[in-house]
């Protein structure tokens, strides 16, 4: 499980709402300068990210504004959502030039390249309705991983409902 540490911002009915600074993908990434999230990162200057995050097998009666928490993806979760960003617009890519040129042979040059880009555009679109479709399975969002750690600093409750 890819874990990050985070803290509580707001509290819901069935779920944390977790600020959390970007910087786990990062530290031990063999990339390191050719990445686009360090990039990113300097760009925003450390940016803060909001992740909402299910309680998993804890109570969220337990958690408080300001607490420090451990929130949780699986990793098989990481591999498919990869496999699923990459792979599908790259396929696509291949796809729509494959077709194209065969379908128009006569100029297979300019129709594979704009094949390529009718399918880069399909992946992409492929990608994003497949995010849509599943921004509610619960299976696919990130959990709490471990107790909370009370912050030292009083806060205070904001409760969404």
């Amino acid at each position: 499980m890819l874990t990050e540490s985070g803290r509580v911002v707001a509290l819901e009915a069935d779920s944390l709402w977790v600020e959390t600074i970007r910087r786990s993908t990062c530290g031990a990434c063999a990339a390191q300068k050719g990445c686009g999230h360090g990039l990113l990162n300097r760009i925003r200057d450390g940016q803060r990210g909001l992740v909402r995050v299910l309680p998993g097998e804890f109570r969220l009666s337990d958690y408080r504004i300001n607490d420090e928490v451990q929130i949780g993806v699986p990793d098989d979760v990481i591999v498919r959502g990869s496999l699923i960003v990459y792979m599908l617009p790259l396929l696509t890519l291949l796809g729509g030039a494959a077709l194209a040129s065969h379908w128009f042979p006569a100029v297979s040059d300019l129709a594979a390249a704009v094949g390529m880009l009718v399918g880069f555009a399909a992946g992409l679109l492929l990608v994003r309705w497949h995010a849509w479709r599943h921004r509610d399975d619960r299976r696919l969002q990130p959990v709490l991983a471990g107790a909370p750690v009370r912050s030292s600093s009083p806060a205070q409750a904001l409760h969404l409902h």
